[in-house]
């Protein structure tokens, strides 16, 4: 990673990690977002980044607010979720080898969805969901973390929804993007495809992270949540659009 890409990656953790901490997901779906148009490095190792600086901004979160996880929900969510990193973890490893622009289309398609899906706050049900729901969401959660590290959509939809204190939905949604984010970097450490040195030079974003998160938390901008959400939407919306487009018009003029 050059000097110029190590800063810009820098620049674009820090943005994440402060959006991430006042609206409570976007981390891993700004930096992918931003790391794919930008060609910064390539999408695996950022997967593998995104993995380790989510561990470090959901740690720093966790620090006081463990006892007020939902461990019941937490289980059911955990038991698809580790399964569906390990399939995307192999689906990513296959896409990246031979088929960079479906890659890239799979990705735009996966923010756009999610940004649309995430700037419309999800309505409150008169009880918890069933064992199957939390199972359900957990494996696709899974998926999309073994794919690009970006698990939040899927269960910040879900616990959302449920009838619960807003500080067991978001401490519950860190320990498991904390626990998403040790399995899937094991998987990487495991299968040898740690990343060059010159990349890790990208895990000098930790103290950027850590020191987003704690402006984000003590200096909040004057924007109602709303205003937040529509901001995060647009961007990644955008992006995920600047993203997908380029790599579906190449895939369709590609001869068959």
């Amino acid at each position: 990673m050059s000097l110029i890409a190590l800063i810009g990656f820098l620049l674009l953790t820090g943005i994440a990690a402060y959006a991430q901490t006042l609206t409570g997901f976007a981390f891993g779906l700004i930096t992918m977002g931003g790391v794919g148009l930008t060609g910064l490095l390539s999408l695996p190792d950022a997967a593998m980044l995104v993995s380790v600086l989510t561990l470090v901004n959901a740690s720093q979160m966790l620090l006081k607010g463990w006892r007020d996880v939902a461990w019941p929900e937490f289980r059911l969510v955990m038991m698809t979720s580790l399964p569906g990193i390990l399939l995307g973890f192999i689906l990513l490893s296959w896409l990246a080898g031979t088929r960079a622009d479906l890659l890239r289309l799979v990705l735009g398609f996966t923010i756009i969805v999610s940004s649309i899906q995430l700037a419309h706050k999800p309505q409150a049900l008169a009880r918890t969901s069933g064992p199957l729901s939390f199972l359900f969401f957990g494996g696709v959660a899974g998926l999309m973390g073994g794919m690009f590290s970006t698990a939040g959509p899927p269960v910040v939809y879900q616990f959302y929804r449920q009838p619960m204190a807003h500080v067991v939905v978001r401490e519950t949604l860190v320990t498991i993007f904390a626990l998403n984010a040790v399995f899937r970097t094991g998987l990487v450490v495991a299968s040898g495809q740690v990343p060059s040195a010159s990349t890790l030079s990208g895990l000098l974003a930790v103290p950027v992270v850590m020191a987003a998160t704690h402006l984000a938390r003590r200096y909040p901008p004057p924007l109602t949540q709303r205003t937040m959400r529509q901001i995060v939407f647009l961007l990644l919306f955008l992006s995920g659009v600047a993203l997908g487009g380029p790599a579906l018009i190449r895939l369709m003029g590609s001869p068959v």
